[in-house]
């Protein structure tokens, strides 16, 4: 199947890091042509438009017939001696809205099969920052995840996080200087505290980074201010949504176009 950056894949085997994040292993003879490095980037999971994981023996045929749609999700890790890539799923759904990666993740037993497009690049962070500012919800736990462990051992910094549950809450490995603060709220796209939670932080002194990613409308709001209030400059931050509330990947990605188009 390795055609292009497409790659077949096994389920080697998963498990529920909380109840509301089900980690999925992938494995495969494919996976030997897969790029190491790119933990923190995202790859693309193909589905058919009726939400049925695709299959190797039915691939060519419906990418010819365009009867795809692809879920975007992160490296969380790659393993390219054992050919093992692990990708964290966040399993609330947008209510309404097809949803065919998550129920595929929370069904996913050993030897199901999922083809993999990718990898797409990573969106790291500028490490010679004096400090460091992460937002994100569920969504973003696993890319945050892994550019805390990269973050030299000296690092400052702030992380704000949004789960579903108390029982979402992760043990993260991150450098001592770096404090995480968890905030829960139940209707996630909806009532977000992200942006209450950074008005309220003490802004460290020096340079700052801020990488966060989040619901469509919550990103909106925390770019307004991380660009009004706090003039942070565009090369001193990365900002996106990863979803939009009640919609499907396809129709946020229009959303995410006009988007890119207008400015604040």
């Amino acid at each position: 199947m390795a055609v292009g950056n497409y790659r077949k894949t096994k389920v080697l085997e998963s498990e529920y890091l909380s109840p509301n994040m089900k980690r999925v292993v992938l494995t495969g003879p494919d996976l030997a042509s897969f790029p190491s490095g790119f933990e923190g980037g995202y790859v693309k999971l193909l589905f058919t438009k009726q939400g049925r994981a695709l299959h190797e023996e039915e691939a060519f045929e419906q990418l010819s017939r365009q009867n795809i749609m692809m879920r975007t999700y992160t490296v969380r890790g790659f393993d390219k001696t054992t050919q093992q890539l692990t990708l964290d799923f966040a399993l609330h759904s947008n209510e309404g809205s097809m949803a065919p990666a998550s129920d595929w993740a929370r069904e996913a037993q050993a030897g199901d099969e999922m083809i993999v497009g990718g990898p797409g690049s990573t969106m790291g962070v500028d490490s010679s920052a004096d400090w460091f500012l992460f937002v994100g919800d569920m969504t973003a736990i696993p890319a945050i995840s892994c550019y805390l462990e990269r973050l030299p051992k000296t690092a400052k910094g702030t992380v704000v996080l949004e789960v579903t549950q108390q029982e979402d809450i992760l043990d993260l490995t991150k450098p001592g200087g770096v404090d995480v603060i968890w905030k829960v709220n139940g209707t996630p796209g909806r009532n977000s505290q992200l942006l209450d939670t950074v008005q309220a932080l003490d802004w460290h002194q020096g340079r700052v980074f801020v990488w966060c990613a989040c619901e469509f409308d919550t990103m909106k709001t925390l770019r307004r201010w991380f660009k009004r209030t706090k003039g942070i400059e565009k090369e001193q931050m990365y900002v996106s949504s990863y979803w939009k509330y009640d919609c499907t990947e396809d129709e946020h990605k229009v959303e995410k176009r006009v988007d890119s188009q207008l400015s604040d």
